[in-house]
């Protein structure tokens, strides 16, 4: 393998049954978002706060449902950025619209950087 090839190596298997469940995460979010805690995050005032993590979420859901069905080799500092990012952005914002804890606001940008990294990972393959 080349030095330049190290992050990236075949599919691996865990990374279609992660995605998968990342991906059916982000839609029973949704959801549960839009019914059931509906009145509680219009009380709350976090509606949009929801629905950036949802949208952040579903979005990054399907970029790894790419890296992870793509007949190229599987790039895996991409994916591993992404779904770090996945975590950190979108689901500090879910525990942030029904915590009160203040150390989870910086948590947001730094899932931000994260998939910037991601998707910055993901480019350098084609420059």
């Amino acid at each position: 393998m080349k030095a330049q090839d190290a992050d990236t190596l075949p599919i691996p298997r865990w990374a279609l049954k992660v995605t998968s469940v990342v991906g059916a995460i982000a839609v029973a979010l949704g959801a549960f978002g839009a019914h059931a805690l509906k009145d509680e995050l219009l009380t709350n005032g976090n509606t949009d706060v929801w629905k950036t993590a949802v949208f952040y979420h579903l979005i990054h859901s399907i970029l790894l449902a790419m890296l992870s069905l793509s007949s190229d080799k599987f790039n895996k500092l991409a994916y591993v950025f992404i779904l770090s990012g996945v975590i950190l952005f979108s689901g500090s914002l879910y525990l942030l619209c029904f915590l009160d804890l203040v150390w989870l606001g910086p948590i947001t940008p730094i899932g931000g950087l994260f998939l910037i990294l991601g998707w910055l990972a993901l480019s350098r393959k084609f420059i």
